[in-house]
């Protein structure tokens, strides 16, 4: 078994080959520096110097997004690297998974890297820094995105997003290591920390294949505590990889042979044994639940037609629909709209448009009505006028039994008729 200090100088070979990249300007700089008045605070400082990490060395940012933590390493003057600051990450958006394609409010998973020009110090988030997305992985696979940052103000749509505290420091370590010479640190995002056990949890999801490939530079990271060397070939990561006769990697293209030095390989043998007999016993072993994770490129489309769907203003769901195992699509019952101009133009125009249906249809039911009454008017002055009824008959009996009776008259010569026939008895 190799001493550490041989496998670290193995890795810090393999990194230095990775530091190509162009510099950025001596403007873009200056606008970093001129930006920079955040400094990092004494006890960190202290710590630094306790653990031998010149204040300008190289740094080294680790993302975990189900522990919600983010990491600062920094490079020790022996060339290994060592965590000397852990933040909580304040707000990320999405679930566990990668970013697919943009508007699916995931944020990235994978091995990405920031230079000078990548940082932000006018954000209108405090502070911030681009992580580089899409690298040459994700072009390699058709994903989209744009803007993915790790920012100050705790408000997240697909981005790492910390409270202005926490990036001023964060901002603070990078902006000296720039200065220290480094011309591009790395950031390493993750689902989670890839232990045995966690590996175990999601050993049935969709994205499983995608976290193994990743969790190769994960274990390059823990054995040798240098940053790996990260190629893409044939679409996917490769790792600490020296191409033979110079071929360069081609992401969309066949690997090219390439070696590695022989301390390393043996030591990552020696970690995946361990790690095979840890993943084994952690098969067997109750764990907690697995988080829920993005399925996939179909799930990344319903939340992206969601999220153009918010932009323009309309009502949608408050929280993004989300593909469930069965393939049925489940959406929150609760309504509602951007707030945001779009989202006041559009509340304007369905206002407008409701109040019209509204006047349309309260005339509509006014002209029913009048046409009601006229046809009923109608109806009513052509009908026949019916006949009176007769009397109820009368038996032959009666009527022969009754004694005739002269109709009764009214008026005055009634009532001297009335009188004549008092005095004739009659």
């Amino acid at each position: 078994m190799p001493k550490l200090a041989t496998i670290a100088r193995a890795g810090l070979l393999i990194g230095a080959l990775a530091m190509a990249g162009c510099s950025e300007s001596q403007s873009t700089f200056e606008g970093l520096a001129a930006k920079g008045e955040v400094h990092i605070p004494p006890k960190i400082l202290a710590e630094m110097k306790a653990k031998d990490m010149p204040r300008n060395s190289p740094v080294l940012a680790r993302i975990f997004k189900e522990e919600g933590k983010l990491e600062i390493w920094k490079q020790k003057a022996n060339g290994r690297y060592d965590v000397i600051a852990s933040y909580d990450i304040c707000k990320w958006s999405g679930k566990l998974g990668p970013k697919y394609i943009e508007g699916d409010r995931q944020a990235p998973e994978g091995f990405y890297s920031v230079r000078p020009g990548q940082m932000k110090p006018n954000s209108q988030y405090h502070l911030a820094f681009n992580i580089g997305y899409p690298n040459a992985y994700d072009r390699a696979n058709g994903r989209t995105g744009s803007n993915l940052m790790v920012h100050g103000a705790c408000s997240s749509s697909g981005c790492y997003s910390m409270t202005d505290a926490q990036i001023e420091q964060i901002y603070a370590f990078g902006r000296d290591a720039f200065a220290g010479g480094q011309t591009e640190f790395q950031i390493q995002a993750f689902p989670f920390r890839m232990t045995a056990a966690n590996m175990a949890r999601y050993r049935t999801d969709p994205n499983y294949a995608f976290w193994k490939m990743l969790k190769e530079g994960y274990d390059y990271f823990e054995i040798t505590k240098v940053p790996p060397k990260v190629d893409v070939c044939e679409k996917r990561y490769v790792f600490n990889r020296i191409p033979e006769n110079g071929t360069p990697f081609s992401p969309t293209g066949a690997c090219p042979a390439s070696t590695q030095p022989d301390s390393l390989k043996m030591a990552f043998q020696t970690y995946q044994s361990s790690y095979e007999a840890a993943f084994a016993s952690a098969v067997k072993a109750s764990t907690p639940a697995p988080k829920p994770t993005i399925n996939g490129i179909k799930e990344a489309n319903i939340v992206s037609d969601w999220t153009k769907q918010r932009a323009r203003g309309e009502r949608v769901p408050i929280e993004p629909p989300s593909l469930e195992a069965d393939g049925s699509v489940k959406v929150t019952g609760r309504m509602g709209r951007i707030d945001s101009p779009a989202g006041r133009r559009m509340a304007a125009l369905e206002a407008a448009e409701a109040e019209k249906q509204k006047i349309a249809e309260e005339k509509k039911r006014a002209a029913e009505e009048k046409a009601a009454a006229i046809a009923l008017a109608k109806a009513q002055k052509n009908a026949p006028v019916p006949a009176p009824s007769p009397a109820p008959a009368e038996t032959a009996e009666a009527v022969a039994a009754a004694p005739a009776e002269a109709p009764e008259r009214t008026g005055l010569l009634g009532g001297v008729r009335k009188r004549m026939a008092s005095l004739f008895g009659g």
